[in-house]
């Protein structure tokens, strides 16, 4: 159904096309870019991925079917002694796939790269606390909250809270083998 692909230069004005607002780029990223997002950030965010023994491995996400880029996802803070890992950058750019289950999918592929490929014991993630289908989404994957980092990050006028969460492996075997 979707592939993970790695992410390239060529895959910038795309990504660059589904941000819309700087609400749209906190939320995606938290603040590792600045509004707009610009091919220079990207320069910046690709440097040193996707190459053995990275700590940041980013992607594209790809219709088997008809190879339609629809996605973006990453992994990075890899840490092989410790044996973790962080997603991050969770997003179906195409709004006609929202809600379709589709980044329940994404996330499982970048699971079956952590814990199979890389050997990893937990990743991690973090997600604001006002997107419930993400969480709900990251909980039927078998993502367990850990905590909340409450007004974690100022947007505007208000503040927004972080729901820390995260699987380890024999959570993941128990679900997913």
């Amino acid at each position: 159904m979707i592939r993970l692909e790695h992410f390239h230069k060529q895959d910038f004005d795309l990504l660059i096309s589904w941000i819309d607002s700087p609400e749209f780029l906190m939320q995606w990223s938290g603040i590792d870019f600045n509004y707009p997002l610009d091919e220079e950030q990207l320069n910046q965010y690709i440097k040193g991925a996707n190459e053995e023994n990275s700590t940041v491995y980013i992607y594209k996400v790809v219709l088997d079917k008809t190879n339609e880029t629809i996605g973006h996802i990453s992994l990075n803070n890899i840490d092989l002694k410790n044996r973790s890992a962080s997603i991050g950058k969770v997003l179906i750019g195409n709004t006609h796939f929202r809600g379709k289950g589709l980044g329940q999918k994404m996330v499982v592929e970048l699971l079956k790269i952590a814990f199979n490929n890389l050997s990893l014991h937990r990743v991690g993630l973090g997600v604001y606390a006002f997107n419930e289908p993400a969480i709900k989404s990251y909980e039927k994957v078998g993502f367990v909250k850990e905590g909340l980092l409450r007004d974690y990050r100022k947007m505007d006028d208000a503040y927004w809270s972080l729901w820390q969460m995260s699987i380890l492996e024999d959570e993941w075997i128990k679900i997913f083998n």
